[in-house]
């Protein structure tokens, strides 16, 4: 069976190269998504950051870009050290006059234990509207 990955799309109203940098500035990565230091989007970087439910576990996330269209596409691999899978998380941007809209896509969230509430689809599919719906929305149209 073949799981369809998770896919949402938001418009903003700001510049395809303003949300180039906030999806790939480190600086400004951490006013709305996480703080990564030294973030590059270059292919072969790794990174890794903390995150989970507020108040509840923090899960280790380890990632290694996979593909960069410099201003266009961003692909990572995203996995957890201590469960079981591998997924990957890409950001495509597509100009729409003086807005952008933004199509992130997060491929493979079947591979991780769904016996673990916070790896199912609906976990993700709440953070990630709340990511891209709310935080990066406010970030860019401040």
């Amino acid at each position: 069976m073949t799981v369809s990955p998770f896919v949402i799309e938001r418009t903003y109203n700001a510049p395809a190269d303003k949300v180039w940098q906030a999806i790939t500035d480190p600086a400004k990565m951490k006013s709305w998504y996480f703080d990564l230091p030294g973030f590059k989007p270059e292919v072969g970087y790794e990174f890794e950051f903390y995150g989970g439910e507020e108040g509840g576990e923090q899960y280790q996330h380890l990632c290694k870009v996979t593909e960069v269209i410099p201003g266009k596409k961003l692909t990572y691999s995203w996995r957890y050290p201590k469960y079981p899978g591998n997924s990957f998380v890409t950001w495509e941007l597509f100009p729409e006059g003086d807005k952008t809209r933004l199509q992130l896509t997060h491929a493979g969230l079947d591979t991780f234990p769904q016996d673990n509430k916070n790896f199912r689809r609906e976990s993700f599919a709440q953070g990630w509207t709340d990511i891209i719906g709310t935080n990066l929305k406010a970030f860019l149209e401040q």
